[in-house]
């Protein structure tokens, strides 16, 4: 098995490091976020067993955690001597650009709960001189919003061999409203509805019966080699305009059984394309 991944997201409060890691659990990184450092190489480890299959961790450890600035430099340099592959990735952002978005938030700075956010900022910035320059990674947020630091981030864990777009593929049921965050939504409640099949309406598009009776109708066949062929042509489009990332949503009634069938269906077609594609499923445990 090889060498346990772990990535060590810090820096600044306010610089970003929440978007960061959800954006490495979106490309299937095990994520914690402020585990106390000396917890560390306990929590490595156990997720190291070969029974977990956990290959890639990332963690936001920062100045929340008291022991965190005393602690780290010996455990990290511990780590690597066990043969753990340890990179520090560190988000900074101008502190103009830190006090606008605490303003935004009307949040406390951890340095300085009860005084001015400036002096706190000031005061967390050279506590953690130390930590930037042993970085592997320095990022500026500053000109970054959400979407832009999450595709940076992805981009520099994403494999070499796998495509620059980034898709997200999602099912929903239209019952519960439309997806506020999709480029793009497919109707699939003209295909056969197991809903409406006793033996099948309790099991979702996970179910290989499901999956089978949406598929294996006409309708299914058909509109499978067609879907296929749509997003052949235009996702290289997009990715050839430089798009970064695309978002695609498929609603069926409840988003249980359609949805998720052709939302999987087409997140298999895309990852054969060596797209790095995330599947999910807002609504598939509420109908």
């Amino acid at each position: 098995m090889p060498p346990l991944h772990v990535v060590i997201i810090t820096g600044m409060s306010g610089s970003g490091k929440s978007t960061a890691m959800r954006a490495l659990e979106d490309i299937g990184f095990f994520c914690v976020d402020n585990l106390p450092v000396v917890l560390l190489p306990e929590f490595l480890s156990i997720q190291s067993a070969p029974a977990k299959g956990v290959t890639q961790v990332a963690m936001v450890m920062d100045l929340r955690e008291h022991e965190f600035l005393e602690k780290y430099p010996r455990i990290f340099v511990q780590l690597k001597e066990k043969g753990y592959r340890i990179e520090i990735i560190f988000l900074d952002a101008s502190d103009e650009t830190i006090l606008h978005r605490f303003s935004e938030t009307r949040r406390s700075h951890p340095l300085s709960p009860r005084g001015s956010i400036l002096e706190g900022v000031r005061l967390e910035r050279e506590k953690l001189t130390p930590l930037k320059q042993m970085a592997d990674r320095v990022i500026d947020t500053s000109s970054c919003n959400v979407h832009q630091l999450k595709d940076i981030v992805q981009k520099r864990f994403l494999s070499s061999t796998t495509k620059n777009l980034i898709i997200q593929v999602g099912s929903f049921g239209y019952r519960y409203g439309l997806p506020v965050d999709a480029d793009m939504i497919l109707d699939v409640r003209f295909l056969p509805n197991p809903h409406f099949v006793d033996a099948l309406r309790p099991f979702d598009g996970h179910d290989q019966r499901v999956r089978d009776y949406v598929l294996n109708s006409e309708a299914g066949r058909d509109f499978s080699l067609k879907l296929f062929d749509f997003v052949d042509f235009l996702i290289p489009r997009y990715e050839a305009e430089g798009k970064s990332r695309f978002t695609m949503a498929v609603g069926c009634t409840g988003g249980r059984h359609r949805s998720v069938v052709i939302a999987n269906l087409l997140g298999a077609h895309l990852s054969e394309k060596d797209y790095f594609v995330n599947i999910t499923h807002r609504d598939i445990g509420k109908s």
